[in-house]
């Protein structure tokens, strides 16, 4: 049951959803620093949906890309980046908190280069990172690499600075304030439910510790969270452990589901073990990365059975499937149909 849940639940097995900024929302927030995958997380969600169907949606804004959560980068809607950014910071910087002081990153540092963002950003201008960088440099702040990402993420933290869209391939920032239209404050304790809502509804079965290491937050805030769910949500033991999941009519649910998974996609990002859809013991040689959910992965009936990668020569496009065993018959047919839907979502984007 865990599997066919999930996959139903994550949108991978059945499909509702119209447009990139719904899945976004209905995830409440999808990891993105590979931005070529986390574009095809959206498409795995959304057949019929192109590559630049979700490159459109995120130049115009419908989808933001920022650091929050763990931290790292994460697609979110407009609507709920504030409360988001709220409510999950103040753990993002008790977990940056030794890598800011060995940078000898202060307070005031961070506030001098907030006042340099707004000064450069205002009036809806969108700028890239070298522009900024050169801004900083100016003013005489430090700007390695390092120090320059810590203080793009503070800023972002703190909702001055968010994604703008992209110029070619590069991408842009913007203000955060006059990127994003106000909406309606709400309080922590909302805040805390609705992540829980969005998290167990459209990820479970799941457990506390899958939440409290998805969202990034205590173990405290994560029972909090869940104590304040409603009637509409189970709780249930599988082989001795509880899971959470959402009340709703899974007649339809199945693990017949074989698709191209990109790396660090939320089918696997989204739970603290990944025993359930990876048998360690009998692959883990056979992947690259030490992590299964690091590498973009073959997923034949809910489960990890292989590698993938693509190639582009001459804007020709090769996909490579690297099966850990010999495959059936119908699971070749179902490969290459998986193949065949991730070149249908690219389109004439090879290069995306």
């Amino acid at each position: 049951m865990i599997i066919p849940y999930r996959l139903l639940n994550q949108h991978i097995s059945h499909h509702k959803l119209k447009k990139p900024q719904d899945i976004v929302s209905y995830l409440g927030a999808m990891q993105a620093q590979e931005y070529a995958m986390a574009k095809w997380a959206i498409g795995l969600r959304l057949p019929g949906t192109k590559d630049a169907d979700v490159e459109k949606a995120f130049n115009k804004g419908h989808i933001l890309r920022t650091h929050l959560l763990r931290p790292t980068w994460h697609f979110v809607s407009p609507a709920d980046i504030r409360w988001m950014l709220a409510l999950t910071k103040d753990r993002v910087y008790a977990v940056s908190a030794f890598m800011f002081r060995k940078s000898e990153l202060t307070d005031k540092i961070f506030n001098r280069s907030a006042d340099i963002f707004t000064k450069m950003l205002q009036g809806g201008n969108h700028l890239e990172r070298n522009v900024l960088k050169a801004a900083l440099e100016k003013a005489k702040i430090p700007t390695d690499e390092f120090l320059l990402s810590y203080m793009l993420m503070h800023a972002e933290m703190e909702g001055v600075i968010c994604s703008g869209p992209r110029v070619g391939k590069q991408f842009t920032y913007a203000l955060l304030e006059e990127r994003v239209p106000p909406v309606k404050s709400i309080s922590r304790e909302e805040a805390l439910n609705e992540l829980t809502h969005r998290y167990f509804k459209s990820r479970g079965p799941a457990t506390v510790q899958d939440f409290a290491v998805w969202s990034g937050l205590t173990a405290k805030d994560a029972r909090n969270g869940i104590a304040s769910l409603d009637k509409k949500f189970i709780h249930e033991k599988i082989n001795d452990r509880e899971f959470i999941f959402y009340k709703r009519d899974y007649s339809m649910a199945t693990s017949d589901s074989t698709f191209l998974m990109p790396d660090y996609d939320e089918y696997g990002m989204s739970y603290r073990g990944r025993s359930d859809i990876f048998n360690k013991e009998k692959f883990a040689k056979q992947i690259s990365r030490g992590n299964p959910i690091f590498n973009r992965m073959i997923i034949i009936n809910g489960k990890i059975e292989g590698t993938w990668n693509r190639t582009v020569t001459k804007k020709a496009l090769t996909i490579n499937s690297f099966p850990f065993s010999s495959l059936s018959k119908e699971n070749q047919r179902n490969l290459l149909e998986a193949e065949k839907k991730y070149r249908l979502f690219l389109g004439d984007n090879l290069e995306a």
